[in-house]
């Protein structure tokens, strides 16, 4: 096990009803707030008439912007930027999921830089400073309600890029499984494969002597597999929806990487898929995770079987753990298509001219991963098996 230091400073609140409380948290915060979302559905389901009424019993101020789209837009961050500085704003809340948390970390952060906010998505700035946010949480998936994370994307030459900051981390997440009811189904999968995707980026790691968090991986991978297909045949089941919504932010606070080396290079070859294509991240994840998995397999053959055995009840080959590797992997992708995931590039209607471009894209900073470093030829041929 290797050093680390563990430290996550985002208050979370969870239960039934939790949202009308969250002008008492903002109120520690800030008096005048951006009120960051997306499309309609808050104010389609009520979402967003209680979270205004309770701002307004807790007598704060409040501006709005709305329409962050999936994938969400640098775009719309600087009109942010434009808003929270015209309006003297000194706190976003950001109602929904990843997408909208995103967005408000990337007004978060811009708001105190003098130049272009994707500047510090090229990854050559220290961030410095950010106005403080909290989330109302909508879309159990992406964990960025008590992550350090952002990713955003530039149309301008389809760039999708990341920022790291404990600057960014959300002061609070409300977090009520009940606003999850009425996701569409689609939505409810993609955001189970992004926890899983989450989990396993940590799970595939090159460091030894990791068990005990290599146990937690195993039971929140069991955890959400478990729970998604009660989530997706009865939507209204809350004690589903509220261990998927857990597991969303355990998954992706950091608690998970302690000790160990994470991977990461899944999520940076499909970020190429989602810039030029505009898929879900998590139908994305869901075909290039096991086409990664397909192509690594051999550097860890003992870690893919004991993936396979503790986490998809596989029978072990003692005597070839290549097939019990192998099966593994093949459950992963069976699980996807059976929750109504792609895991081909077909079956998201990507063709495969562009696969060269993404390749280069995707490692022209240099090679991507730690569990096994990919270069630009490894990568396409993990495009070309994901193609399949």
């Amino acid at each position: 096990m290797d050093n680390f230091v563990f430290q996550n400073t985002t208050k979370i609140v969870f239960g039934k009803n939790t949202e009308q409380e969250v002008g008492e948290y903002t109120s520690k915060y800030g008096k005048k707030v951006l009120l960051h979302y997306g499309g309609g559905s808050i104010k389609k389901y009520g979402t967003y008439d209680k979270v205004v009424n309770s701002l307004e019993k807790a007598g704060i101020e409040y501006v709005e912007l709305g329409g962050v789209k999936s994938n969400p837009r640098v775009d719309l961050v600087r009109e942010g930027i434009k808003l929270v500085e015209k309006e003297n704003v000194d706190f976003i809340l950001a109602v929904g999921g990843g997408s909208v948390i995103d967005s408000a970390k990337a007004i978060a952060v811009g708001r105190y830089y003098d130049g272009d906010v994707w500047d510090l998505y090229q990854g050559q700035l220290k961030i410095k400073q950010a106005l403080p946010l909290g989330v109302v949480l909508t879309i159990p998936a992406a964990g960025s309600e008590s992550s350090d994370a952002s990713v955003i994307t530039n149309m301008d030459g389809m760039y999708k890029r990341s920022i790291h900051s404990d600057k960014i981390r959300p002061k609070f997440a409300i977090m009520n499984p009940e606003l999850t009811y009425t996701l569409p189904d689609y939505q409810t999968a993609a955001g189970a494969v992004d926890i899983m995707a989450h989990i396993m980026e940590r799970y595939f790691t090159n460091t030894p002597d990791v068990d005990f968090t290599d146990r937690l991986c195993e039971g929140s991978l069991k955890a959400v597999i478990s729970n998604v297909p009660k989530a997706l045949k009865e939507n209204d089941n809350y004690p589903a929806r509220a261990e998927i919504m857990w597991a969303s932010t355990i998954a992706h606070n950091g608690l998970l990487g302690t000790g160990r080396e994470e991977d990461w290079a899944s999520h940076q070859i499909e970020h190429e898929l989602s810039g030029i294509y505009d898929v879900a991240h998590g139908a994305g994840l869901a075909v290039i995770f096991p086409a990664w998995m397909e192509y690594v397999y051999k550097h860890d053959v003992e870690r893919f079987a004991q993936f396979a055995v503790r986490v998809w009840d596989v029978d072990p080959d003692f005597s070839d753990l290549n097939w019990t590797a192998k099966e593994g992997i093949r459950k992963t992708k069976e699980y996807f298509h059976s929750i109504g995931m792609p895991t081909t590039l077909n079956e998201l209607d990507i063709p495969g001219d562009r696969l060269e471009e993404m390749a280069e894209k995707c490692t022209e900073n240099g090679s991507v991963g730690s569990f096994l470093k990919l270069n630009k030829t490894d990568v396409l041929k993990i495009y070309r098996i994901a193609q399949e």
